[in-house]
């Protein structure tokens, strides 16, 4: 669920709104055929820092469409994720906890 507040500059909502539009155009992109179903910009997504500065690239799309596929990702603003998604959308839903049981913060 997506619910901006007053506390975000306009300048932050017209970002997310740019990153919702590059969204959709790379959605476009693959229903149009230009980009393979499992070897995509979105499927792949995040790409890591290491990953896009790796000396191989095996995909069928470009570094720069990975690691800034909107122009001001370029002047200070990106993001880098320190890894790319585990275990693919399972991980994604099925988030793991590996704090200590409730039990252990309890006072004796």
């Amino acid at each position: 669920m997506i619910e901006p507040t007053e506390s975000e500059s306009l300048a932050e909502l017209d970002r997310f709104c740019d990153a919702l539009l590059a969204i959709r155009k790379e959605i476009d992109e693959i229903a149009a055929g230009n980009y393979d179903l499992e070897d995509n910009v979105l499927h792949n997504a995040p790409h890591t820092c290491d990953e896009v500065t790796a000396d191989a690239w095996t995909h069928k799309y470009n570094r720069q469409k990975a690691a800034f596929p909107l122009p001001y990702l370029r002047q200070g603003f990106k993001f880098w994720p320190s890894v790319a998604r585990i275990d693919q959308a399972f991980g994604d839903r099925n988030l793991i906890c590996t704090c200590p049981p409730i039990e252990a913060y309890q006072d004796a």
